[in-house]
This record gives C-alpha cells, structure tokens and sequence, in this order.
C-alpha cells in the first residue's frame, strides 16, 4: 500500500481559506506596477486604482480564470530526448538556485563566493543523477558580468545537461533571450511552445504585490507556453501573519493573483501552484527556513494545489545551517519528507544550505540519495500473496538444518531491489570494515563521487550552426549596458533586482 500523504487542512479548513482568500482579493485586492497589466485586469472585470495600484479581483473572474488552468503539462531537456510529466499526482526533485556562496573546505571558514565553473559543475552532476529532475541557476556565476549571467547559463545549460532548466522572471528582455536561446537549439520557437524546454519563477512579494519586473517576464513566458511556477516568500511574522492559517490564505492570494494574470496573458498557460513560504524565527529576525513548520506549510501548499487541480512545487532538503553538519541534515531531511509525504509535485531542494543563500556540490549527490530514500518511501509496502511468500517462508523454516537461507531463495533475487533502496553514500559495514575502508564519513564520500561523476563527464556537442547562432547571441547581449535594461522594462535602474538580493544601482 502506498504510504498515506500526509494532511494539515481538513475539507472545512480549505474551504475557509478558499473563501477568505477571495474576500481578500474581492475587498483589497492585489497590487500591480505595470499599468498595462492593470488595465488588462480592468478589461475582465476587476476594479482598478491607479493611484495605490491595487486591483480588486471578484470572485467571478477567479473562478473564470481557474477553469482554464492545465493540470498536467510535460517539460523537456534542450534536444527534447529527455522529458518530465508533471500533474497534481507525479513526483519530481530539482535543485533550488541562486546560491551566492559554495562550500569549500580549503578556504576561510569553508566557504567562498560561486563562480561560473560552480554553476557548471552542478549541471554536470545533475545531468548523471538518476533522482534529479531539473536544474536552475543553481549557484549565482559572480565572476560573470551581470547583464549577461542569463545567457551564459542558459549557454552551459545547452552544453552540460540534457535536462529541462529554469530561472527567475527577470523581466521581458532577460526572458526573450532565454526562450530565444532554448529555441534556437530545438530550431525553432513552435518546437519549445509545443514541448516546453524551460520553467520560469514568478515571485510575488508579500504582502500582495506583483512587481513589474516580474510581470514583464511572465507575460514572455506564458506567450511561449513555457511553465511558470507562481511561488510567494513569505514569513511567518514578518511580511505576512505570524499565524499559519493567515500566512497561508494570504500567499493564496498572491499565488492565485499571479496564476489569473498568466490566463489572462495566455489562456491555459501552464502553471505550478508554488511556494518558499516559512517562518520568522522571533529570538534573530532572521528566516527559519528549517523549520518544523516549513513541512506544515508546504503540506498546506500541496493540499490547496490539490483543490484548485493545479501542480504543485514548494522547497525541501532546505536548511538553516551554516555548515555541513547534524542540524544540515536533520532540517534537510524533514523538510523534504514533508514535502513529498504531503503530495508536492515538483520539490525544489538539493545543493543548498545557510536558507539557500550557499551551496555545496556534496549537497547535491547527498541531496540525490535522500531522495531516493524518501521515493522509496512514499511507494510504502506492496502485499500480496507472491510479497508474503509463504511457501518461501515454509522452505527456509523447515530446511534450516539443511542450510537453507533466505539469501538462497530466488524470492529473494526477484525482491531484492524492488524491495530495498540500497544507499551508495551512506555506510552500513562494521567499525572494522569502514576502519579498513579508510574510516570515511558521509561528506568525504560524498567529494569523491562528486570527483568521479565531473571527471567522466563529456560535453555535449552542439551542431556548429546552433553553436555559432549561440555564441553570436551571447555577444549581442553582451553589448547591452544597464540603461538598456531599464529602457524595455520601464522601470527604474534601482529596481533591477537580481537573484542575489543585489540591486543595479550596487554594482
């Protein structure tokens, strides 16, 4: 029997926060920078102050909207061989990006800022996990000049994995280049609007605003049908409620606020209903993305997914810790458990730590066999009469004198890995075994499968058309300066905002 996802909401608690969440968008609605984005909103029914911003959606247009909503959607490596399907009952893991620091032994205090080769070295591990879906940025390139850290990704992306890829929305011209880039290698636009090559990530900021440069980038990517993942980062306590219950109603409003607007773009555009959504820890003022209740609002996530019939994704194998130790791995663990216990659909969690702000490359093939842990799981114990094995049970008991064994038994052969997830890292010899071994823990072991996996990796070839179609697109946006940015998106240069927290006018 498969393992029983686990519940925070009962049928009347859903419905409660369903209707407080249409009263909040109905009463107060959501705020909106782009004025064109307003007046889209204004021409289905909302109403519109263009002096706070705000827009009141009614009832009428959300549950409109919510009927167009796909709910399944598949999305495919950049030659299209390898592909995911994701509905609101599959299972899939990725990592989580934008991690500005990387774990590294020999530097001060383990740590130093991630490089471009950082980033790659990640691709290339993920490409050879079995239990990893998807990529993203996974570790912020600070040795690459910031108007072009997109294209350059997305570059190695095309050279170093045949898995699908996702980044934040980062407004019109960063999305065009990206969908421009994936289309150019499937030889054509029709081919990524048909089989989805990349995934966007669309973050309202709470309380109940959609910035404009996020908007700018949701209507490209839900022009090319490319998935976009609507996921708040609230906390507990700070930008939204200290309560569960009001946090949760409040980023469903702000998540169904985004999935209406990518209808409203492109009707049926594909969406996951998403979240980053954790706690304030009250003693620091810092965010507890480890926390216990983490796991209870990603299992609320999964459970209001589930009611809208929409694919969910939401963060586990997250962490506090600033280093690799028990606290890294029982925070990660939980979390990730919750998530897939709870029913999450597309799980953003290996390579991070220190709440996403570092990364460490052990992390991921670490990351690669919890999860196959907690797959393993989920799929919870098959009973049947062949399981049970009686007649097995009855050889082996009355031939022990015999030398009979259960090792012996082809029940066994034929179970044995259906049966038993068997861990690479994780050591289960005698002391004396692993002291002959050379006495080494999990990280070591870890380091040196990371070593191996980049080794024998080859990249992959490119045709020299695309190559050179890539790298004269690479160049033409290396040209650009900030203003140009600023220009498309209309907005001002200190709202540039990058994955690292870092703003234009900084740099």
């Amino acid at each position: 029997m498969k393992l029983t996802q686990f519940s925070v909401l009962d049928k009347n608690e859903l419905e409660l926060i369903h209707n407080s969440t249409l009263q909040l968008l109905e009463d107060v609605g959501i705020k909106i920078d782009d004025e064109n984005t307003r007046e889209l909103f204004k021409e289905h029914g909302a109403i519109v102050n263009n002096q706070t911003h705000f827009v009141k959606i009614p009832e009428a247009l959300v549950k409109e909207q919510l009927k167009l909503v796909p709910e399944s959607f598949k999305l495919f490596g950049p030659d299209g061989t390898y592909n995911i399907k994701l509905n609101t009952e599959s299972i899939h893991f990725a990592t989580l990006g934008a991690a500005v620091k990387i774990f590294d032994p020999s530097k001060k205090n383990n740590i130093r800022k991630s490089v471009l080769q950082d980033n790659i070295n990640n691709l290339r591990l993920v490409d050879k996990l079995e239990n990893i879906s998807c990529s993203q940025i996974d570790l912020w390139p600070g040795d690459t000049k910031y108007t072009t850290i997109h294209v350059v990704c997305i570059y190695n992306w095309l050279k170093n994995s045949h898995k699908p890829y996702g980044h934040g929305c980062f407004g019109k011209l960063v999305s065009e280049d990206s969908i421009k880039m994936a289309s150019i290698v499937a030889r054509g636009e029709q081919e990524i609007i048909k089989n989805p090559r990349l995934f966007g990530i669309f973050n309202p900021t709470s309380p109940l605003h959609l910035p404009k440069i996020m908007t700018n980038g949701l209507e490209v990517f839900t022009k090319y049908r490319q998935p976009i993942v609507i996921a708040p980062e609230a906390l507990a306590g700070t930008s939204a409620p200290i309560t569960l219950a009001g946090l949760l109603t409040q980023t469903n409003a702000e998540i169904l606020s985004g999935i209406i607007l990518a209808q409203l773009y492109h009707p049926r555009a594909p969406v996951f209903y998403g979240s980053v959504s954790h706690t304030t820890d009250m003693r620091s003022g810092n965010s507890a993305m480890g926390a216990i209740e983490t796991g209870l609002i990603t299992a609320a996530v999964a459970q209001l997914a589930k009611y809208y019939r929409i694919p969910s994704r939401s963060i586990g194998a997250v962490t506090d810790s600033k280093t690799l130790d028990m606290q890294n791995g029982l925070e990660r663990f939980q979390t990730l458990l919750f998530a897939a216990n709870a029913g999450i659909n597309f799980i953003t969690c290996a390579s991070t730590y220190e709440a996403t702000l570092a990364g460490a490359l052990e992390l991921t093939v670490i990351d690669n066999e919890l999860i196959g842990m907690v797959k393993r799981a989920i799929e919870g114990i098959n009973v049947t009469d062949d399981t049970i094995g009686l007649d097995v049970i009855e050889k082996v008991a009355t031939n022990l004198d015999k030398g009979a064994t259960f090792l012996g038994e082809s029940h066994t052969r034929n179970y044995l890995k259906k049966e038993l997830y068997i861990p690479e890292l994780s050591d289960r010899n005698r002391r004396s075994s692993w002291q002959k071994l050379g006495s080494k823990d999990l990280i070591v072991k870890a380091k040196e499968k990371v070593d191996r996996l980049l080794k024998d990796f080859t990249e992959y070839k490119i045709e020299d058309d695309i190559e050179k179609e890539l790298q004269n697109y690479v160049e033409l946006v290396s040209k650009r300066t900030y203003e140009d940015y600023t220009k498309i998106e209309n907005i001002g240069k200190s709202n540039i905002r990058f994955p690292d927290g870092k703003d234009s006018s900084n740099i």
